[in-house]
């Protein structure tokens, strides 16, 4: 399967690295800061990387050709419907909450805020609306009493993550499709950022 990984940071890196393990075929790597650790990762194990033109948004021409899934991992920029079209299979996401609960940047943050007992992740598919794509795969977590939204992360949620994200991958290497399963619109909230100016 060939992939085009769209992200940063250090999620970015670890999806890569799994990415990799999952002997897919990764075509570039695009990332919306050339700086950043993930396009250093990239370029070290021979990956061809392209920067955003626009932080916010990932365009048809910055997707590589051939490429079957794009995958997002850590990305803050709105994949287009002319990007997403390109792909044979079109693209996901991870999300670190069980969508439709707690859409947006501060999903992890939220979980905690809220008092929530269970966490969860999602791998949805890429669409207009932010994090509102059809589910293909969701998992769920006990939350520790006193858990941080860092803790609550680094403990569950991004391994969780890499878990489901190739469990997807494998579906979709044998099925050629991907489980999509529409979200329950009665269920969202939203998990806007809690620190403004920061992200």
């Amino acid at each position: 399967m060939r992939i085009t990984l769209v992200g940063s940071r250090h999620f970015g890196v670890a999806t890569l690295n799994m990415l990799r393990e999952h002997h897919v075929t990764l075509v570039r790597v695009v990332v919306h800061d050339g700086e950043d650790r993930l396009a250093a990762a990239a370029r070290a194990a021979g990956i061809e990387v392209v920067v955003q033109a626009d932080p916010k948004l990932v365009t048809a021409a910055e997707i590589a050709p051939g490429t079957e899934l794009i995958v997002t991992a850590h990305s803050h920029a709105r994949v287009s419907k002319e990007a997403l079209a390109v792909a044979k299979l079109g693209g996901i996401g991870y999300h670190p909450s069980l969508l439709p609960r707690h859409r947006g940047i501060a999903a992890v943050e939220w979980t905690i805020k809220e008092g929530d007992p269970i966490a969860g992740g999602s791998i949805y598919h890429l669409a207009d609306r932010m994090d509102a794509g059809a589910i293909a795969a969701q998992d769920w977590v006990f939350v520790k009493k006193g858990e941080t939204a860092r803790d609550l992360w680094e403990r569950a949620l991004a391994p969780l993550g890499l878990r489901l994200l190739a469990q997807v991958i494998d579906y979709g290497k044998v099925n050629g499709s991907l489980p999509a399963k529409p979200q329950d619109e009665q269920f969202a909230t939203k998990a806007p950022n809690l620190s403004p100016g920061k992200h």
